[in-house]
């Protein structure tokens, strides 16, 4: 402590416990900023090396590694071994899919029935008709969302039973689904890749019964029609 700030009143008390204060903490950290001596690292052992003694020939020491030599016979390739086997294709899972598609729809039917390509194929925005096999009765709704992968294509159709709007979902390829129809077809292409927006409703189509029945009445039509021809060429035959 500075003996000019003691000889001061005591108002400068305050002055002169601040000044004492700093001077010990820039005492303390010059202090603690001197560099130290650093230490040298303790020397690492070196490894000892433990022979092991061989059973059959205790005189002699194997070491605990074994080298093994670079073998000098080249296996033979598989195309040479092997030709009769094909190679892999680029995408396994394409060609796993190409497969099951054929296998399960052999006709090619079902996959025109939902192509890009194909100009007379269902949209969205169609009213379609499923037949299973589980199914007392077929399902008919408008067709609000197709999706398109492969073996696992399936389509969403909205209807409704009891005068509750129902969702269904249908595998394309599925053993259990027997047929799908075009019921009605949509009087413009919709804009968007999913309908969702018909669950609201404002916008829900409602029952599609009176197109399913409007349908089969003009296919019964369409088959009456074509049963009578085949009548009157019957006759026509028997009578020559």
């Amino acid at each position: 402590m500075n003996a000019a700030s003691l000889r001061r009143p005591l108002g400068c008390l305050k002055t002169a416990l601040r000044q004492a204060r700093q001077q010990t903490r820039s005492y303390r950290l010059s202090k603690a900023q001197k560099a130290r001596p650093v230490e040298p690292a303790p020397k690492t052992p070196q490894p000892a090396f433990f022979p092991i003694k061989d059973k059959h020939t205790p005189d002699k020491f194997r070491t605990g590694f074994a080298v093994y030599t670079t073998p000098t016979t080249v296996l033979p390739s598989l195309k040479l071994t092997h030709p009769h086997l094909k190679p892999p294709p680029p995408d396994p899972v394409a060609a796993h899919h190409a497969y099951q598609i054929k296998k399960m729809d052999p006709t090619g039917a079902r996959t025109r029935l939902f192509s890009k390509t194909n100009p007379d194929s269902a949209r969205v925005g169609d009213i379609l008709l499923v037949t299973t096999k589980r199914a007392a009765e077929p399902f008919a709704g408008v067709c609000i969302s197709i999706r398109r992968r492969g073996i696992e294509s399936s389509i969403l159709l909205r209807g409704q039973l009891t005068r509750v709007g129902v969702e269904m979902w249908f595998k394309v390829y599925s053993r259990n689904v027997t047929g799908i129809e075009i019921i009605k077809r949509a009087k413009k292409r919709a804009r968007r890749a999913r309908l969702t927006y018909m669950r609201k409703p404002k916008h829900d189509f409602g029952s599609v019964e009176q197109h399913v029945r409007e349908w089969r009445r003009n296919r019964n039509v369409f088959a009456s029609a074509a049963g009578k021809g085949k009548r009157k060429q019957k006759k026509r035959q028997s009578e020559w």
